[in-house]
């Protein structure tokens, strides 16, 4: 039997994947928030509404390089009499320079300006800014040349953000544009949920590290190595620990360790029922007449059908254990791991964007799973996405390398012709 036919035949008998996904997401709790001062608050997601202290501008001010001036008196600019070819200027006396950090207050009086600069503070009854351009450039007095409309080139107090603004709800990433409005507002801490800690560790005695090319008996772990950047790119604190041979102490105390610098553990390799599959042997061992730490569930998600989730250590941490096949641990990633730390973060939404795309070629799938196959998904002229399965299918490392989006068939598709629309996850990779 083919890898798609042992799949159909098993379906039946698998958990929908997304009573799974709720099952263990509902076991998870995002991380206690904490305090950060602004300059270390880049990447953290936000534990709790922020609301702006002040305005944004703090005060009126100059929002080009130019001339403060009453509308009124240079409303004749350009206009009149004139030989042709020119125009009749307005003529104002400058009565002093204001630079951005200039701080004592001033008034206009009729007939007069100040040279201001981009960012210096408006001078009371100042309604308008001529830009320098629009003018003689003159320092005892200035020739208008130009009448720009009133309010032209002036930045009111709370123009942009009044004090009292929402900024940023709880769940938001914070950005460096989101740290420069609080910055902007006066905000010099935030409360945030910390980066998830995710451990990553490869398990199997076949496994060898990077550097050589496989032998028979030998797999390079490429798992450990795509998983940590995996969650690297969600923004965890991502740390591989690297490979663990099949020994069941040793796989106890590695994780036992672990849990006093993790958040979240991630294994890759030896979920199956095979008898190298020690990680769900040793991890689902009944002792004392309880469960193990970890329960082991056959999913209906392809590729990769067997996910365990569980706590291990005093600490209770949580730990995803997924498949050895390294497009299946990619895969299996994304619908599990991924959406874990987020929730870990305390990011709203857990999951990736997606959207309705009309597929460009006819693909199979095996009925009864959900399959989540690397595709190229691309804007369409005049609105909507197209959708190129990409080739190889879902297990193919170079199908995943290339995708840009992860082509979702539901579990009672078994064929989606060119043409029909179909949901696909937007991989936000940087291309």
């Amino acid at each position: 039997m083919t890898a798609t036919a042992d799949a159909e035949a098993a379906a039946n008998e698998l958990t929908p994947l997304a009573d799974y996904l709720g099952s263990v997401l509902r076991r998870l709790r995002a991380l206690p928030p904490l305090d950060l001062d602004l300059t270390q608050a880049y990447g953290n997601v936000l534990a709790e509404d922020v609301v702006a202290p002040h305005s944004f501008p703090a005060f009126d001010q100059a929002a080009v390089d130019g001339y403060a001036a009453r509308w009124e008196d240079i409303a004749g600019a350009g206009r009149g009499y004139a030989p042709a070819g020119t125009s009749v200027p307005v003529r104002l006396n400058v009565v002093g320079d204001l630079g951005a950090a200039s701080w004592r207050p001033v008034r206009l009086t009729p007939g007069s300006c100040f040279s201001v600069a981009a960012g210096a503070p408006l001078p009371l009854a100042a309604d308008v800014v001529v830009p320098v351009e629009w003018t003689d450039q003159g320092m005892a007095a200035v020739e208008i040349y130009r009448t720009p409309k009133r309010g032209f080139g002036v930045r009111r107090a709370g123009e942009e953000l009044p004090a009292g603004t929402l900024l940023a709800r709880a769940g938001s990433y914070i950005s460096p544009a989101l740290v420069a409005v609080f910055a902007a507002t006066g905000i010099g801490h935030v409360v945030v949920r910390p980066s998830p800690r995710v451990v990553i560790v490869a398990t199997g005695d076949e496994l060898v590290d990077v550097g050589r090319a496989s032998q028979p008996g030998q797999i390079v772990d490429a798992n450990s190595h795509a998983l940590t950047a995996a969650a690297a790119e969600v923004g965890a604190l991502a740390y591989r620990i690297g490979i663990c041979d099949d020994d069941p102490e040793g796989l106890r105390g590695l994780l036992e360790d672990q849990t006093l610098r993790a958040d979240l553990i991630i294994t890759t390799g030896g979920t199956g029922t095979g008898p190298g599959d020690m990680v769900r042997r040793i991890l689902s061992r009944r002792e004392g007449g309880r469960a193990g730490p970890v329960a082991f569930t056959e999913v209906a998600l392809y590729p990769g059908t067997a996910l365990g989730f569980g706590t291990v250590g005093a600490e209770e941490v949580p730990v995803v254990c997924l498949p050895g096949d390294p497009g299946a641990a990619l895969i299996g990633f994304e619908v599990l791991a991924r959406p874990a730390i987020q929730l870990l973060a305390g990011a709203e939404p857990v999951f990736r964007p997606s959207v309705r795309a009309h597929l460009l070629e006819t693909v199979s799938s095996p009925r009864g799973l959900r399959e989540f196959r690397p595709a190229h998904v691309a804007e369409r002229r005049g609105g909507g996405y197209t959708v190129q399965p990409l080739r190889g299918g879902p297990f193919t490392l170079s199908g995943l390398a290339e995708a840009n989006g992860l082509l979702v068939l539901g579990e009672r598709v078994t064929t989606a012709a060119a043409g029909s629309t179909v949901d696909v996850l937007l991989l936000d990779r940087r291309r």
